[in-house]
């Protein structure tokens, strides 16, 4: 599986953006889909999943409530809705497929929130 993010860009605090994550190969029906996201000398985390088939998704406190992921079967695309921007959401997002044991990533985008 070869995932590749896109839709990163500026955007002022209170905005929204919409990310998308690309899968070449397999489709991502049986993967749960994750997006985590890395700051400036900060350690990769967690954002948000979304669980196979059944859709079933959990976020972290920090963006609950303003972050939603949906999936397109059909397209073989996952997507990050976020709204309510803050800068503190500033970093380079990736999303991840796993499916049992295995773990795939894809190159990041990067999302910078202005105050």
């Amino acid at each position: 599986v070869q995932l590749q993010a896109s839709g990163g860009g500026l955007v002022q605090a209170g905005g929204s953006l919409r990310l998308s994550c690309v899968a070449s190969g397999p489709t991502l029906g049986n993967y749960v889909m994750n997006w985590f996201r890395q700051a400036p000398g900060k350690e990769r985390e967690f954002v948000g999943g979304i669980h196979r088939r059944g859709g079933t998704m959990h976020f972290a406190d920090s963006v609950k409530g303003r972050f939603t992921i949906s999936r397109n079967s059909a397209t073989n695309m996952v997507y990050l809705q976020m709204n309510g921007l803050k800068p503190e959401d500033t970093a380079v997002y990736y999303c991840s497929a796993g499916l049992g044991s295995l773990v795939y990533w894809g190159q990041g985008t990067l999302v910078t929130v202005s105050s």
